[in-house]
């Protein structure tokens, strides 16, 4: 039926009125429209200043445009109606009537040019000004015919508002200014869309005329300029009259000011990332932000007088995963110092920073709970022998207490049963790129500094810590569309956010993090009663050349780093004495006194009791029991074995095995049951313990299990000696604390019988060498090891 209806009605109508001459002419000229607008469309590149401004919207950073213009872009949600109102009626008042061109107005100002023989009155519309301001020409009668063809193109591909935009951002104030918003900026020194009636009558009126109605120069004129235009509008009454009258009262008094240059470390890196942006809105707290950039100069202009010139800080609203705050420096003007250096971004050495992931870590894999025990002695980690930052050692510790005093050797221990690789992967999920780029290259030390990390990687994977386990990566920008991040969120998950750890564990650490007796605690801790409750961990890079401290509670992640961009080490430089006292400056400043909950224990946490000597379940002869937490299901549930059984005679002068026990006589006895290393830590350290007798010397039996740990030479390692230097290679063994004997063998040969703990000498030859040590129980180890002369 429609097809019935077209044929036999609409194709006839259009058949006649095509006959038409002028219907002919009209659609002839709309084809070739159409064909010229194909062929030569209308490129419309404002090439605007990029701007960067804070949460609320309020400009932090301007730049110049690549022309060196101020050109700042005024969005459609701040021209105003007093605004649209006030530039719509002087410049064009038939704006939203006409198609581009105002023909009422080009026969009127055709006219008058005729007759007076110059031009003395134009017909330009708004949208002929777009067009002339985008592409200027030698104002002829050729060119005006472009730009009224140019005119019809910009109506047909853009909205009346969008072409108003246009206009209001590309009008020119003079010098290198052009725009209502960078004139409103950096004469007003406020947005357009907070702008008096005043104000706007005196921005309205200057792009006519901008060489003579100069703001700052001639305000007088301009004021005088401004209030006949207001007493036009108030005959016409464009405004209500009271609005004109409280305008023409408003005194003029404007100067240029410098464009803004807040947050200028994150303005940069946002307008680096978005090149082709106009306006890119960072999610920086205003307040927030300057608050701590003084608090930081303040702070680093303390520590001149130690050689320490520079730091970097960067704050996470938790809830929000956005970065509040954004420091990269102490001064950003201070070019002696690198003060335009990032960092934030600055690759450094992250010293002890990383701990808390590798426990966290090593809580989800059921090796540790709190108070599972760790030895801290000298330990020989295949030729790594590392240190505690105090240069001390501590026996026999318990995980809590390694963690909050940052134990190094406890942490290799860990790292070394966890696994390199498996530490690799959650830092590769929580985006380290200099961790993925290196990590076929990192062993044991990673955890202790030896890898490259940035303070925002750091300031995010803490994060994680007050979110659950849950890493999100935080953001600077709004959430607003079209604009790309350096920062940008990782792919969500459940929860919002990629599984790094889980809840049960972060809990853990959050309550090892928290107690406040530890070394890296600042002296003034007392006079911060009021301060916010907060975990922290702090870090030392080796060298003294950074210093960290990161800490967190449920609102912020606070991420600081303290040194040298130069990389100059400095001997009093901490994390615990340098930077923990600006982490806490920074947290009694933006959560005083603050009410805010702490983390509440998960559903899967769970209280046990276990032995206070080993953290383990309790044996027969663990007296001293304390609790602990534990995961269910994943905690190790292993019994304790801090101690054992030993019979021995009646006089405790000689210890029996099963194979040697005589019938009557022996007494059964509890020893301790200490590590071999610790064993010769104690000897080392001339500590006393309580040692088992010497076993039964007429026992024949021969034992197969707990024989000697070679610590030195390292297996499979090569020595180069000095020949001509009589250098000599030492021998030593840890034994568990029922041996009395060792010897050692070199190529099945005995070279020596000696004391447990006790180092040997040797001159080795050249080649490859077996090194053998046997105890008086008849268990023995084997290594090999090269050595070459040189």
């Amino acid at each position: 039926m429609i097809i019935n209806y077209l044929k036999q009605i609409i194709l006839p109508f259009l058949k006649r009125i095509y006959q038409y001459k002028a219907v002919r002419i009209t659609s002839y000229g709309l084809l070739l429209f159409i064909l010229l607008d194909l062929i030569f469309p209308f490129k419309v590149q404002p090439n605007y200043s990029t701007l960067v401004t804070d949460s609320e919207g309020k400009v932090l950073h301007a730049f110049l445009n690549n022309q060196d213009k101020w050109r700042m872009k005024t969005e459609l949600s701040e021209i105003t109606p007093t605004l649209e109102k006030a530039i719509v009626y002087k410049e064009d008042r038939w704006f939203r009537w006409h198609f581009g061109v105002n023909p009422f107005a080009v026969v009127r100002a055709g006219v008058r040019n005729v007759f007076t023989g110059r031009r003395t009155s134009g017909a330009s519309t708004i949208t002929m000004q777009v067009v002339r301001l985008l592409q200027p020409r030698e104002r002829t009668y050729f060119n005006k015919i472009i730009e009224i063809l140019r005119a019809f193109q910009l109506e047909v591909h853009y909205s009346k508002d969008e072409i108003l935009q246009l206009y209001i951002n590309l009008v020119p104030y003079g010098s290198n200014i052009e725009g209502i918003k960078s004139a409103s900026i950096l004469y007003f020194q406020k947005s357009p869309d907070v702008l008096s009636l005043a104000e706007v009558m005196a921005l309205a009126i200057i792009p006519n005329r901008p060489s003579s109605l100069r703001l700052g120069i001639n305000n007088d004129f301009i004021l005088k300029e401004r209030n006949r235009w207001l007493e036009e509008f108030k005959t016409d009454k464009v405004f209500h009259n009271q609005d004109i009258e409280d305008a023409l009262g408003e005194p003029l008094n404007v100067k240029r000011h410098e464009a803004p240059k807040l947050a200028p470390h994150l303005s940069l890196r946002l307008k680096q990332e978005n090149p082709t942006e106009a306006n890119v809105h960072s999610s920086l707290v205003r307040n927030k932000q300057l608050t701590i950039e003084k608090i930081v100069q303040n702070y680093v202009s303390r520590l001149y007088a130690m050689n320490i010139h520079n730091a970097a800080v960067m704050v996470i609203n938790n809830q929000t995963h956005q970065v509040e705050a954004y420091v990269g420096s102490a001064d950003f003007n201070n070019p002696v110092d690198g003060g335009q250096v990032d960092g934030v971004r600055a690759v450094r050495s992250p010293g002890s920073t990383l701990k808390p992931l590798l426990y966290a870590t090593a809580f989800d894999k059921g090796i540790i709970t709190p108070k599972s025990m760790i030895n801290d002695v000298p330990t020989n980690f295949g030729g790594f022998e590392p240190e505690n930052f105090d240069k001390l050692f501590h026996g026999k510790v318990t995980v809590e207490f390694a963690l909050a005093n940052s134990l190094n050797i406890p942490a290799v221990k860990l790292l070394k049963e966890i696994t390199t690789p498996v530490l690799i992967e959650k830092l590769k999920i929580a985006d380290f790129r200099t961790v993925k780029k290196n990590s076929p290259k990192l062993g044991l030390s990673l955890v202790l500094g030896g890898c490259g990390v940035t303070l925002e990687e750091l300031t995010n994977l803490f994060s994680s810590f007050a979110n659950e386990g849950q890493f999100q990566k935080s953001s600077p920008l709004t959430p607003r569309g079209g604009i790309k991040n350096g920062l940008e969120s990782s792919p969500s998950g459940g929860g919002g956010g990629l599984s790094i750890l889980s809840s049960e564990s972060t809990y853990l650490i959050n309550q090892i993090l928290t107690q406040v007796v530890r070394p890296d605690l600042p002296n003034n801790y007392a006079y911060t009663y009021r301060m916010p409750k907060i975990a922290w961990k702090t870090g030392t890079s080796f060298g003294k050349k950074d210093a960290w401290s990161i800490g967190y509670n449920a609102k912020y992640t606070v991420g600081v780093w303290i040194g040298n961009f130069s990389g100059e080490g400095v001997p009093e430089l901490s994390g615990a004495n340098i930077a923990t006292p600006l982490l806490f400056d920074i947290f009694n400043t933006i959560d005083y006194n603050s009410s805010s909950k702490w983390f509440k224990s998960p559903a899967g946490i769970a209280l046990r009791k276990v032995c206070a000597e080993s953290g383990d379940v309790p044996n027969t002869f663990c007296i001293n029991q304390i609790t602990d937490y534990c995961i269910p299901s994943v905690s190790k549930m292993s019994q304790c074995t801090h101690a054992r059984y030993v019979h021995v005679s009646a006089d405790a002068s000689m210890s029996y095995c099963s194979h040697c026990m005589p019938d009557s006589g022996a007494v059964k006895k509890v020893f301790p049951n200490h590590a071999p290393e610790l064993v010769s830590w104690f000897e080392t350290k001339h500590i006393l313990y309580e040692k088992v007798p010497t076993h039964n010397p007429r026992c024949e039996r021969v034992f197969q299990e707990d024989a000697p740990q070679i610590v030195y030479p390292v297996d499979g390692s090569e020595y180069i000696l000095d020949k001509n230097d009589t250098q000599k290679l030492m021998l030593n063994a840890q034994v568990r604390n029922d041996v009395k004997e060792i010897y050692w063998y070199i190529n099945d040969k005995l070279l020596q019988k000696s004391t447990p703990n006790t180092p040997i000498f040797f001159e080795p030859l050249a080649g490859k060498i077996k090194i053998s040590c046997s105890d008086d129980k008849g268990r023995n180890t084997d290594i090999f090891v090269k050595v070459r002369w040189e």
